[in-house]
């Protein structure tokens, strides 16, 4: 079941917290970019420590060092490098060369009405830019994350900024991983890092050391990335990388570098370049032409500066940003930061919307739609071992267990629990063995087919009397599932299995020769308002495209269910192709 608590190469457990690790270099941080390959040994001496955690000195040092445990840091001239950037419009800088003009021959209320018309433009569309930024800032701070670091020897609470390299980090069921660090242990550790690799299913972790030095983090089984998270069983990190030295700090400094032009951004830029090109031309020719006539140069300059300014629209950037600007106040009403002014447009004009289906199209909020025996018939005693392996297990609970104890006018009547096998996503089940005084029984929840293939026996009726399990039911069961999830469901399945009054632990091999209870199936109801919103877009010449990583059944469902006709699908194994 769990990992080993250490590998061979690894540090002893238990140290004083007085001792100290001698006069050790702060560890280099920025080292090789697979902190996982070779011994376990090896990464704590480059870190200077023991892995048995830091004390609060040297973790004062290192942060100091090091700096905060934060990615994507901005500086703080952020408004004012807007600005600038703002200022390299065409358009603007004809203006701000109009102006110029205006000052150098005296006319001071030219140079005060351009100047202001262009401040007032810049201004206010770098602020609205710098305000959003900041509103996304806030909205990131708010979410608080703590981390459980061993320091002094005592397991303590610290703010995930001053996490630093060298620490220890226990991590629980749910827990987000606060940095990049080598697992010193693990017990059915397993981690979604979708985040970091693009994995769609968790991957399990183990405390062992790899030979192979890859640079694949997909390959990293003895690794833990920073924005990734524990979705069960429980682990200790040694810390290896902090802020932007890790992966996601890699990948933020990345998404750091300006955006490409949009579309709209281009076309503004493009007409400002236009009007520059006819307005320089323009000067040109009538210097040309007064030069020929013999009149005063400055006269002629003049002349043509005025023309040029005829043929500028000087009020076109206050009156993109202002349209723009009312389009972000409106849309800030409805919950939605825009970020970039140019993105209104951007949504304006979008011809394509691909979309996610859980929470988007659908409630995000999973409930029982039927309790089925094995038999097709309604069944509250499937519902009631259900709702018992649920409530009774101790790992992260997932929404379909949410749903099951969701159900009303349900007690343990006096059940115990004795011991569990945790769920994997290898085994895809989960089992409890309960006692309630008169009767020891293993319960066991999890992926249908698979408590299908481990069951011998089948309940019959309301009383639990049991019968054979034959092929032929078998497949019916089967034909039924398939059936349930064309209907767009979830499909459990529980079953059970009486063990002897004495038996003290539950174990893998405990999981055969079962009873089959029967399935619950559960569903995610597509929003109200979902099927209208689509229609309006449909209305508007947009194409909806659904990106989801759920059963190809479901998705069919839930797009007859919303009115979203399905004229291809692309599955992985296609897209691999």
């Amino acid at each position: 079941m769990g990992t080993p608590a250490a590998t061979p190469q690894g540090p002893p457990r238990a140290r004083p917290a007085s001792v100290r690790h001698g006069p050790h270099a702060p560890p280099d941080a920025a080292g090789p970019a697979s902190f996982w390959g070779g011994p376990l040994r090896t990464c704590c001496e480059a870190l200077g420590t023991d892995g048995c955690g830091l004390t609060d000195e040297q973790a004062q040092e290192r942060r100091a060092r090091y700096g905060p445990n934060r990615i994507g840091t901005a500086p703080a001239s952020r408004f004012l490098r807007q600005v600038v950037q703002r200022l390299g419009n065409p358009l603007v800088l004809l203006l701000l060369f109009a102006a110029g003009v205006a000052a150098a021959t005296g006319d001071r209320a030219s140079f005060l009405l351009v100047t202001l018309v262009v401040a007032t433009s810049v201004t206010l569309d770098a602020f609205q830019e710098h305000r959003a930024g900041r509103a996304a800032e806030r909205l990131q701070a708010s979410v608080a994350v703590r981390a459980r670091v061993v320091r002094d020897g005592v397991v303590c609470e610290v703010p995930r900024d001053e996490v630093v390299p060298g620490d220890v980090v226990e991590l629980s069921a749910g827990s987000l991983v606060p940095a990049d660090g080598r697992v010193l242990e693990a017990d059915d550790c397993f981690v979604n890092q979708a985040s970091i690799t693009g994995e769609a299913f968790p991957v399990e972790k183990h405390a062992v050391d790899l030979p192979d030095a890859s640079h694949d983090p997909s390959a990293a089984m003895n690794a833990l990335f920073m924005g990734t998270s524990l979705v069960s069983g429980s682990a200790r990190m040694l810390v290896c990388r902090t802020g932007p030295s890790t992966m996601l700090g890699g990948i933020g400094e990345s998404l750091r570098h300006a955006p490409p032009a949009t579309a709209f951004e281009q076309g503004l830029r493009e007409f400002g370049l236009l009007v520059l090109r006819v307005a320089l031309g323009m000067v040109l020719f009538v210097l040309l032409v007064n030069a020929l006539q013999h009149r005063p140069w400055l006269e002629s300059f003049l002349f043509a500066v005025a023309l040029a300014v005829g043929l500028t629209p000087e009020l076109l950037p206050m009156i993109v940003t202002v349209t723009l600007s009312r389009g972000a106040l409106r849309m800030a009403k409805q919950r939605v930061i825009v970020k970039r002014l140019g993105a209104v447009h951007d949504l304006g004009a979008m011809d394509v919307l691909c979309t996610d289906k859980t929470g988007t199209l659908t409630e995000a909020a999973v409930r029982i739609a039927r309790s089925l025996d094995a038999y097709g018939r309604p069944s509250a005693r499937v519902l009631r071992w259900a709702w018992l392996n649920s409530r009774l297990e101790t790992g992260l609970r997932s929404p379909l267990d949410e749903a099951i104890l969701a159900q009303p006018d349900m007690t343990l009547d006096g059940w115990r629990k004795i011991d569990e096998v945790p769920f994997d996503f290898e085994r895809r089940r989960l089992s409890v063995l309960a006692d309630d005084g008169t009767q020891r029984v293993l319960v066991v929840k999890g992926a249908f087919e698979d408590v299908l293939r481990l069951s011998a026996e089948v309940e019959t009726d309301p009383d639990g009397r049991v019968a054979p399990l034959d092929d032929e039911l078998r497949e019916r069961c089967r034909e039924r599932v398939a059936a349930l999830g064309r209907e767009g469901l979830r499909v459990l399945g529980v079953a059970w299995k009486r063990t002897a009054p004495d038996h003290p632990h539950a174990v893998v091999d405990d999981e055969s020769a079962l009873v089959l209870a029967g399935l619950v199936a559960f569903e995610d109801p597509p929003k109200v308002s979902a099927a209208a919103a689509l229609a309006d877009l449909a209305a508007d010449g947009v194409t909806v495209k659904l990106i989801t990583g759920d059963d190809e059944r479901v998705t069919r469902h839930l797009c007859e269910a919303v009115g979203l006709p399905v004229t291809d699908l692309l599955t992985g194994h296609g897209l691999e192709g």
